[in-house]
């Protein structure tokens, strides 16, 4: 009973970024926000750490690495650092369908490219590794599926995903931390909405199994964040 009250239907709801025609200066000032929300609640270290285990096993120098929706560059450009630290150079490019967030991606990393992450501008297995933060729950059905699909045909050892815990006190918190925080309303209205369009362990195994074939490592991340990683067939 509690774990059902606490953890709701998946709900769709309707994030105002996903407007393709929000105002430029509101989404980058949006995006700011999910970019400290990822660096204070732990949507850049869930993938550091997935991005970390492979590191482990890597006996090349280098490694190329693909960031679907990476927005401000964030992440990508964090797993740069990680990876240097592990002595891999590697070559980081993000992918968003907005040409202002690919090219604020490319100040970061140094490669940007404007893409359809439901139909990558890549060929089979041309990236080491292939990663998503907080994307997959923007796409429903055949779209999420989609996506996997995508993100699991041009990686070569590893996909990553990950995404948010939907939990009433992860929508809570954040609701609630935004205004010390001073995010600006559209970044909490659509946090808010995210949490509750995110996933348990369970629903984002079976959707990646149903998309590829693959059974994925799926584990749960601090700050209400969940991962699941695979290797491609």
């Amino acid at each position: 009973m509690a774990a059902s009250l606490l953890v709701p239907p998946r709900a769709r709801g309707v994030e105002i970024l996903d407007d393709p025609n929000v105002d430029a200066h509101v989404r980058e000032r949006s995006l700011k926000d999910v970019a400290r929300a990822n660096a204070l609640f732990g949507g850049t270290s869930a993938v550091l750490a997935e991005l970390e285990l492979v590191l482990r096993n890597w006996s090349g120098a280098r490694m190329t690495m693909l960031d679907a929706g990476s927005g401000l560059g964030d992440i990508a450009a964090r797993a740069r650092k990680a990876a240097a630290k592990a002595g891999v150079e590697l070559q980081a490019i993000g992918l968003d369908a907005a040409e202002a967030l690919a090219r604020a991606t490319a100040q970061r990393t140094g490669s940007g490219v404007c893409g359809d992450a439901l139909a990558l501008p890549f060929r089979d297995r041309c990236f080491d590794v292939v990663s998503c933060s907080q994307l997959l729950h923007h796409f429903a059905d055949a779209d999420a599926a989609r996506l996997l699909c995508e993100l699991n045909r041009v990686a070569r050892a590893r996909v990553i995903v990950s995404d948010l815990l939907r939990h009433r006190l992860a929508a809570a918190g954040l609701w609630l931390a935004s205004f010390p925080l001073r995010f600006h309303p559209v970044s909490r209205h659509d946090g808010v909405v995210s949490v509750l369009r995110g996933f348990t362990p369970d629903e984002l195994r079976e959707s990646v199994a149903g998309a590829v074939g693959r059974v994925p490592v799926v584990r749960r991340r601090p700050g209400f964040r969940v991962t699941a990683s695979w290797t491609p067939a």
